[in-house]
């Protein structure tokens, strides 16, 4: 299963990124989305897992603060903000969060923790990042995706 993992896209899908979710069987969105126009979009592609970010307002009330989803038996948990993991993660396998913008991937004990980094308007001269990630039997094997900026 070819999982494309983003967040923060904070109402920008650029090109790029369109193209890169062509090839996407699933899509965790890891909140700051910023409009449902994006999520219908997201939606359009593949199946979708998304969860509502800090910026995500009243239009996103119906979108969950956390999730969990199992794909090609890898137990996903997915939360906007590090902060609000919750301490047990009893049968996760992958934390996924976004907010900070900064790509990172860390193992820590039997859990993999995913940070796409940001897709959406670049912020603080960091990379335009995010995920596409191979899940199979359950195993996940994770490539970091860079988008170049455009310079104006």
């Amino acid at each position: 299963m070819n999982l494309i993992i983003l967040s923060d896209t904070h109402g920008l899908l650029r090109p790029a990124v369109l193209e890169l979710l062509q090839t996407a069987d699933a899509i965790l969105h890891a909140g700051d989305i910023n409009s449902q126009a994006v999520v219908d979009k997201l939606a359009a592609f593949a199946p979708l897992y998304v969860v509502r970010g800090n910026n995500d307002k009243d239009w996103a009330e119906a979108i969950p603060h956390d999730l969990t989803v199992t794909l090609e038996g890898v137990r996903f948990y997915i939360v906007h903000n590090k902060k609000d993991v919750p301490a047990d993660l009893t049968g996760a396998d992958v934390v996924v969060f976004g907010h900070s913008h900064k790509y990172s991937e860390e193992r820590r004990g039997d859990v993999l923790w995913l940070n796409p980094g940001s897709c959406g308007p670049r912020r603080f001269h960091q990379e335009i990042t995010l995920m596409r990630a191979q899940v199979t039997s359950g195993s996940i094997r994770v490539e970091k995706i860079v988008i170049p900026h455009e310079v104006p």
